[in-house]
């Protein structure tokens, strides 16, 4: 198993060496305060995407309006094309 590029053996080192240097009676609490610090993480970043959303929303909603008065008017000139044609014809 490969994880961020590092192997099986790496990682128990790695926790051999957490458990020799802080103590098996730390390492809960550790974990504990890395898992707040995850979630208050996630927390941010969700609400930085809900307010960069809410500060955009008007401007797709112009980008949209725009975009769909563009479509119309190429369908309309597209038929005018088509009825002058069939008039030439």
């Amino acid at each position: 198993m490969t994880l961020l590029f590092i192997s099986g053996q790496e990682i128990l080192l790695v926790l051999a060496l957490a458990l020799i240097f802080f103590g098996a009676k730390s390492i809960p609490e550790i974990a504990r305060v890395m898992g707040k610090g995850m979630r208050e993480f996630k927390k941010a970043t969700s609400e930085i995407q809900k307010e960069f959303d809410n500060s955009t929303a008007d401007i797709r909603k112009d980008i949209n309006d725009v975009k769909s008065s563009f479509n119309n008017d190429v369908k309309q000139i597209s038929k005018n094309i088509e009825d002058s044609s069939k008039i030439n014809d």
